[in-house]
């Protein structure tokens, strides 16, 4: 560690800042520092670099400073900077130079009549193995090439040449076969980061003139207008203010259909415009993008370490002084040293550390490829032991678009489309979720604009603009009401009506009276039903939904979607209690949903998912982020997460049943030296065959 300061002190409490800190794997490292420092509690902030420390009795802040100075942070390091350096793109692929030097010995030292030549060209060729195994001895004490090295040895001390460099091709051979299907797996992870768009056309001014220029997408600033035609890919997340097209998106949502895009939909870089050309209002740029997050979580997902993971680790090498002592007692009955040669290469180690990490990062990249972005292995693991899911409703089990669903008019001078093309000509300059549904209500009625002069846009209030001379103002009954003194004097039972229905109010005020209302609702999605009981099928034992809404709406809502437990009438605060308190009481929770005031919630909980639509912070924040908008696609991640595990779970038993079978034929002299490295070597590599099978994540609830 470079620098580090002692940025507040008191008796039980330390707070240290140093830039080293920045992009370590914070999750690991407070768990090390706890241990390490015998503290109470470790938390870190790895963006600002910040460490805070509290202990149960008073400490000298100086010998915890000299200590952590000391601390080895690099194995807590996630990534460099550079997507290639995480990826480790520089080092060199697996070799077949190995295998072509040991099949060479294996071929060619039957023909030679000189023992002592004979040893030569074995030894030399099983040199690197003996030089790995030396190394690690001493780096890593006993590990499985240490034994393999062992093995090689004991067959060329007993001068039977053909058993010692048999052995050494077929580890030479597996070991390439592993290293290779290793690489495969991070390379499926690694197509999910596409290629940076360097260059993209964007609106600029120049002496007073709107014209368009050729930019590097660094320079590009949120607000600036881009413009994307046919064949380009969208450099920035945003909206369209202009323009129809064609869009692929299968590159970010899996969906092989190009999507029709229009005024007001959002677009997300790294999609891609098939027909058409479009002008959008970058509200996403540079490291914000989707495209970049996605390369973020990609580069810590690559060296993440799961729970079953980390076991299966130990547990490989908690067995190689096993293996040992069996290969000294198989000596110790037979008196056989080919029965040692053989048991010391039948170890667990190879197929218990490389299926797992291979399993997870094959379907991380199916995730990744269908839609679900799943930020590592922990969280796919976590997934598959969640059995409470609590849902956010309003932009989750409910699509988070308003509609128009109806429209009352108080002047018989005024028509229902009337009114609709009035409010809709005056919102249709803004991006508002209300002034969306109407303007996409007026087009789908033949909307017929009306003129007016330029529109004042009041926050969190409405609008108001001047038609034919005449006062238009379009917002709340607060602002309409108490604001602009508008009456809404013989018009309260017909408000009454539309308010007990559950619909949201937009009320439209013309030359200073009351013209009319529209009423707009959150549509449940049509497939929310589905999802949900296809979750309890999948070992849900619990669905939870959060409200604002009255109790009585929200009981309807959740007796027709077949909802356990309802919390209605919530502040945005009381989420994270709720989820805080199920985790209490013993349940493994995962949180659903979408808006700024879910983050805490999405932090709280076991595993947090955000809906696609979902705010930034919401995103950030989240263990999973879906990029559709398809509330099944927390359903495909839990069939994911589900049969990731029961794949790892049957490579694991198939590991410890098949080699200690080997181990046993080994051990009594069943299996030959090169027999025993052929089937050894065989297991492994079709476990990992099998790890890196594709799988089925569709059911149906009925399935």
């Amino acid at each position: 560690m470079q620098s580090l300061s002692l940025a507040h002190q008191s008796t039980r409490r330390l707070r240290f800042v140093s830039p080293d800190f920045r992009g370590l794997d914070s999750y690991e490292l407070t768990h090390a520092l706890k241990t390490e420092l015998e503290a109470k509690t470790v938390r870190m902030n790895a963006k600002l670099g910040s460490l805070i420390l509290m202990f149960e009795e008073p400490v000298d802040a100086a010998q915890i400073k000299e200590r952590l100075l000391r601390f080895n942070l690099d194995a807590y390091r996630v990534c460099d900077t550079e997507l290639n350096a995480c990826f480790h793109d520089t080092q060199e692929p697996p070799s077949m130079r190995g295998i072509a030097r040991a099949s060479s010995a294996l071929l060619f030292q039957p023909f030679i009549p000189q023992p002592n030549l004979k040893l030569a060209i074995s030894a030399l060729a099983s040199l690197p193995l003996l030089q790995k195994g030396v190394q690690e001895l001493f780096s890593e004490g006993l590990t499985s090439k240490v034994l393999e090295a062992m093995a090689v040895s004991v067959s060329l001390a007993r001068g039977d040449y053909s058993a010692a460099n048999g052995t050494n091709v077929m580890l030479e051979i597996g070991e390439y076969i592993e290293e290779s299907m290793v690489q495969k797996s991070d390379d499926l992870i690694k197509e999910l980061a596409k290629p940076n768009v360097e260059e993209a056309w964007v609106e600029v001014e120049v002496e007073g003139n709107v014209t368009q220029k050729r930019l590097p997408t660094e320079q590009i600033k949120i607000g600036d207008i881009v413009i994307v035609g046919a064949g380009d890919t969208v450099p920035v997340d945003g909206h369209i203010v202009d323009g129809t097209a064609s869009i692929n998106q299968v590159s970010m949502t899996g969906e092989a259909e190009p999507v029709r895009k229009e005024r007001g939909h959002r677009v997300i870089s790294g999609t891609v415009v098939e027909a058409g050309r479009i002008r959008i209002w970058a509200e996403h740029v540079g490291s914000d993008t989707a495209t970049e997050r996605i390369k973020h979580y990609i580069k810590s997902s690559l060296d993440e370490k799961s729970a079953i993971g980390l076991k299966a680790t130990r547990l490989a090498d908690k067995l190689v002084p096993i293996t040992l002592g069996l290969a000294g007692l198989s000596y110790a009955i037979r008196r056989d040293m080919a029965s040692v040669a053989a048991v010391l290469q039948a170890d667990y180690s190879c197929a218990l550390k490389l299926a797992t990490p291979v399993a997870f990062k094959n379907s991380l990249s199916i995730a990744g490829r269908e839609g679900v972005l799943i930020k590592g292995a922990k969280a796919l693991e976590q997934l598959s032991h969640v059995d409470t899911f609590v849902f956010d409703k309003t932009g989750t089990l409910t699509r988070g678009e308003l509609e128009v669903v109806g429209i009352h008019s108080f002047s018989p001078q005024w028509s229902e489309e009337a009114i609709l093309n009035l409010t809709a000509s005056a919102e249709e300059h803004y991006f508002h979720p209300v002034a969306e549904a109407v303007v996409k209500a007026a087009k789908e009625r033949g909307f017929v604009h009306m003129h007016h002069e330029e529109v004042e846009f009041i926050v969190a209030h409405g609008v108001k603009t001047q038609i034919n001379g005449k006062e238009v103002i379009i917002g709340s009954r607060h602002f309409l009401e108490d604001d602009e003194q508008v009456s809404f004097e013989g018009h309260q039972a017909m408000i009454d009506r539309c308010m007990q229905d559950g619909k949201i109010l937009l009320y439209i005020a013309y030359d200073k009276k009351l013209l009319g209302t529209i009423g707009m609702m959150d549509r449940v999605r049509e497939n929310a039903k589905n999802a949900l009981a296809m979750l309890r099928r999948l070992g849900a034992k619990e669905l939870v939904m959060l409200t604002g809404d009255v109790q009585e709406k929200a009981d309807v809502l959740a007796q027709e979607l077949g909802i356990d437990t309802v919390y209605a009438k919530l502040m945005p605060t009381d989420k994270s209690r709720i989820v805080e308190s199920l985790k209490q009481s013993g349940k493994t929770v995962a949180f659903v949903g979408d808006g700024i005031n879910d983050a805490p919630a999405l932090m709280n909980a076991h595993v947090g998912i955000s809906m696609y639509k979902g705010a930034d912070i919401a995103k950030a924040t989240a263990d999973i982020s879906l990029l559709k908008d398809d509330i099944e696609a927390v359903v495909e991640a839990k069939i994911l997460a589900n049969k990731t595990m029961e794949r790892i779970h049957a490579n694991f038993n198939a590991t410890v049943g098949i080699n200690s079978v080997i181990l046993a034929g080994a051990a009594t002299g069943l299996l030959s030296p090169i027999a025993t490295a052929i089937l050894h070597n065989g297991t492994t590599i079709g476990l990992l065959l099998n790890s890196m099978q594709k799988i089925k994540r569709r059911v149906s609830a009925d399935s």
